[in-house]
């Protein structure tokens, strides 16, 4: 059982505000942050009370057993701002669900429930006035926890610490991305951390990524790590495949991340009459499909760039390029999502949680 008293945070608030020192318009994304931060430390078996201080810098012992065996995950959501001035959270109960299966894996304790949300409705009340309303407008939140404990034999840490902080945002990407289709690099492997937010996942990914950006494209569609014939998942997304009037998409597995923002449009589409078939989906077909014209689209889906639609690909020394198309799917259901998000929209699966 939670300890409500212990669940109390300690709050410390800023003596002036760093917002006015902030240019909206123009924001490099995750590189300004809020004037506020929670951290939770878990020391002696047990989460400690919670803390929400200003945003500041930490110390941490160079012997902490994250900077040598990496035990870190994390997670990424939104919160959005209504034309009201209403602040809303996207399915944050999923994140927290998300971030202790990561953290199971790489045997971190659980963060409790409790813990977490009053944690994220505190913060975001604070720091409120960091949400812009309008389109492609959001506050980003990084959940995150790491251990800390001063110790470098290999072995599970015994403390760690829990973190929220969060940064201004606007759109991710603003123009469609050329992906390459990977055939020597892995992602992920059977029975690896592939399904998981672990940090070592992105940091694997980025000599490739920049060799593929090297050759001008932006991000790696992932194959199978065993024969490079599946597409399974993009650099920080998770991909669809229109192929005629279908949407088509790998199945979530131990390799492959289980995308909140993934879920959900599948959801939205389904209600819409788009057919959706989850399955393996091989290289050699959607090359084909883009041969005989019934590739459609391609795009990714992910909390930062919510959709991104994909513009060309690249496999085997061959480039295919993917036409502009009127009523594109990425558009429609991009649409719907946001306005949910937004709030100019009803919300018939219960996705939107008011800040209050």
């Amino acid at each position: 059982m939670i300890d409500q008293k212990q669940c109390e945070i300690d709050i410390e608030k800023v003596e002036n505000t760093k917002i006015h020192d902030v240019d909206f318009d123009k924001l490099d994304f995750g590189r300004k942050f809020t004037d506020h931060m929670f951290y939770c430390d878990f020391i002696d078996d047990e989460w400690q009370q919670p803390k929400i201080v200003p945003y500041q810098a930490m110390t941490i012992e160079p012997s902490a057993r994250v900077l040598h065996y990496g035990q870190a995950v994390f997670e990424g959501m939104k919160a959005y701002k209504d034309t009201d001035g209403n602040a809303f959270l996207f399915r944050p109960e999923d994140n927290h669900r998300r971030i202790n299966i990561s953290a199971a894996r790489l045997a971190i304790p659980e963060f409790p429930k409790d813990y977490f949300m009053k944690g994220l409705t505190t913060l975001i009340e604070m720091d409120k006035d960091w949400i812009k309303s309008g389109d492609g407008n959001s506050l980003y939140i990084r959940p995150f926890v790491f251990a800390i404990e001063p110790a470098i034999s290999a072995a599970p840490a015994e403390a760690y610490r829990f973190m929220i902080i969060c940064s201004p945002a606007k759109a991710y990407y603003t123009d469609k991305v050329r992906v390459i289709f990977a055939e020597e690099y892995s992602r992920s492997a059977n029975g690896g951390v592939g399904f998981a937010k672990a940090a070592g996942n992105y940091a694997a990914q980025f000599y490739p990524t920049r060799l593929a950006q090297q050759k001008g494209y932006q991000q790696v569609i992932w194959t199978d790590a065993n024969t490079h014939e599946y597409l399974e998942e993009a650099g920080t997304m998770n991909i669809f495949f229109r192929i005629n009037d279908t949407l088509v998409t790998a199945p979530i597995s131990d390799r492959i991340l289980d995308g909140i923002t993934r879920k959900s449009i599948i959801q939205l589409a389904e209600d819409n009459n788009i057919p959706v078939e989850v399955r393996r989906v091989k290289v050699s077909e959607i090359k084909e499909a883009s041969r005989n014209g019934s590739l459609k689209e391609i795009f990714g889906t992910g909390t930062a760039a919510v959709i991104s639609a994909i513009s060309a690909f690249e496999h085997g020394n061959e480039v295919f390029e993917i036409p502009d198309m009127e009523n594109a799917y990425a558009d429609l259901l991009k649409k719907k999502l946001v306005n949910i998000q937004q709030n100019q929209s009803v919300d018939k699966y219960g996705w939107r949680y008011e800040i209050k």
